[in-house]
């Protein structure tokens, strides 16, 4: 209104907060919603992609059913420590000739590390493991089983949830350090010094040097990657089963859930995914170097 009652002109509203205007703070006016998006930068899943990915999740489980399987053989009397040494060595070489064959071509400048340094880190790790195996051994014998067993389960529980699924190389220093720990409590309730050291070794190879591998041939060759994740499936279902039927059907059941039914699960829900973003979003600083020529 004028001084004699007349309407004024109308001001029009801006969204500034320099300038002193005759609206409510809170006011806002038609435009508002004109910069309203919904969904901005949201990712559509494919259901094979994700099941792809959680194929990692559930190889790490049959790892673990695995080393759990050898465990049982070895403190029944089934498998000699002799030829689990034997048998991880050949497989570790094996592994080892194919991480190497498929090693990209190095970058100007980077020098790779040799197979002569990864032959001493071998020789160094072996050695003292060799020589500690009667104390690893006498390690908890002042502990009751149960809690051995126990400790186990929590290790090898937090191996598996901070395990780096989504580039497991390396291993994540949390996830090793706790696959390593229930690896020791496990061992020391073997027989012999010489089990100990089997377990052990075999532990080195699943938790710390197969991650690499498996990585490996995820960049090099995903159709043989798939096939490596559901054949060691199969081998830790089978593995378990020659021991316990009940947890090799458990095991089933989680490798299911793991990589089909909670895929589909997150493929069917994201269609009622909803994010807005607007003018109400907090405001975010971008620096322009153009700005500051000094």
């Amino acid at each position: 209104m004028g001084p004699d009652g007349v309407p004024g002109p109308a001001i029009p509203w801006r969204k500034v907060l320099w300038e002193r205007q005759p609206f409510p703070d809170n006011y806002v006016d038609q435009r508002f919603l004109e910069e309203l998006r919904r969904n901005e930068g949201v990712r559509q899943y494919c259901y094979w992609a994700v099941v792809k990915e959680a194929g990692v999740v559930g190889q790490q489980l049959s790892c673990v059913a695995i080393f759990l399987t050898l465990w049982l053989y070895m403190e029944q009397g089934l498998l000699s420590p002799e030829l689990l040494l034997w048998s991880s060595l050949v497989v570790s070489l094996l592994g080892y000739g194919l991480y190497q064959a498929m090693r990209p071509q190095p970058e100007t400048g980077y020098h790779p590390r040799t197979q002569l340094a990864d032959l001493q880190s071998a020789a160094i790790f072996l050695s003292f493991t060799f020589g500690f195996s009667p104390i690893l051994k006498t390690l908890t014998e002042s502990v009751s089983t149960d809690t051995v067993y126990a400790m186990s389960a929590m290790m090898l529980l937090a191996h598996l949830v901070s395990f780096p699924y989504s580039q497991p190389t390396p291993p994540g220093s949390l996830s090793l350090n706790a696959a390593l720990f229930a690896s020791v409590c496990l061992a020391s309730r073997l027989p012999g010094a010489l089990h100990t050291f089997a377990m052990l070794s075999c532990a080195l190879m699943m938790f710390a040097l197969w991650p690499c591998l498996l990585q490996r041939v995820r960049e090099n060759a995903p159709g043989q990657f798939i096939g490596l994740c559901v054949g060691i499936c199969f081998c830790g279902v089978g593995g378990l089963g020659s021991q316990w039927l009940g947890g090799a059907v458990l095991l089933a059941l989680a490798l299911g859930s793991v990589t089909l039914l909670c895929p589909l699960m997150l493929v069917r829900l994201q269609r009622h995914k909803d994010n807005i973003h607007g003018p109400w979003d907090e405001a975010e600083i971008h620096e322009d170097l153009g700005l500051y020529p000094y």
